[in-house]
């Protein structure tokens, strides 16, 4: 354990930082779960809904530093190309 004061708050602040990206990190993945799901059930409304709040997850996460901005970029493109995919089927 720490003896210095300012390391002791470095690692209350690192414990926080690691939460904040575990949840950050795990919503992504259960809001693309979800855009999956809708994907397959064919719901436009659903899957252009879920594809927006995805997106604007996606961006927080990297303008917060969670999640780096090419990381970003390419889960953008992911769920263009899958709602684009279900668009052209539909």
């Amino acid at each position: 354990m720490a003896n210095i004061k300012q390391q002791k708050k470095r690692n209350r602040r690192s414990l926080e930082q690691r939460d904040r990206n575990l949840r950050y990190r795990s919503t992504i993945k259960t809001l693309f779960r979800r855009l999956d799901d809708a994907a397959v059930s064919g719901d436009g409304d659903q899957i252009s809904a879920r594809a927006r709040e995805l997106e604007h997850l996606i961006d927080r996460a990297s303008a917060e530093g969670v999640i780096h901005r090419n990381n970003a970029a390419r889960k953008k493109s992911r769920v263009a190309r899958m709602v684009q995919k279900v668009g052209a089927t539909s």
